[in-house]
C-alpha cells in the first residue's frame, strides 16, 4: 500500500508547483491512476486519469463512487463552506479507505 501512495505522492508533487498559484486558491481536481502489481509484486503506475470514470453500473462500485464522492466534498468544500460542528480535517474517512495527505506536498 505503502508504495501506492508514495507513487500517487510523487505524481502530484511533479506538477504541484506548476500550478499558477492564483489558480490552486477554491478550486480542485479529481484524478484516477491506475496501477499494475507485477509477479514480484512491484507496484507500476500505468495511467492517470483527469477525467475518471464515475458510473455506478454495480453495487461495489457505487458503494466506492458515492464514498469518494463525499469524501472529495469533505476535502474540497466543507473547509470553504463549514457543515455545522465542522471537524478538523484528519483522516477523512472513518473506513481509512480515503486519506487526506496534503501535507505532504510541501515535503521534498
Amino acid at each position: 500500500m505503502e508504495s501506492f501512495k508514495n507513487i500517487a505522492t510523487d505524481c502530484v508533487k511533479a506538477v504541484y508547483r506548476k500550478i499558477e498559484p492564483n489558480k490552486k486558491q477554491f478550486s480542485f481536481e479529481l484524478f484516477r491512476l491506475d496501477f499494475m502489481i507485477d509477479e514480484s509484486y512491484n507496484t507500476w503506475l500505468i495511467e492517470v486519469n483527469t477525467n475518471p470514470c464515475l458510473e455506478t453500473k454495480c453495487p461495489l462500485l457505487n458503494r466506492i463512487i458515492s464514498s469518494l464522492i463525499e469524501n472529495v466534498f469533505k476535502i474540497a468544500v466543507d473547509p470553504i463552506f463549514p457543515p455545522p460542528n465542522f471537524p478538523k480535517i484528519n483522516n477523512i474517512d472513518e473506513t481509512r479507505e480515503f486519506e487526506y495527505d496534503y501535507q505532504n506536498l510541501n515535503k521534498k
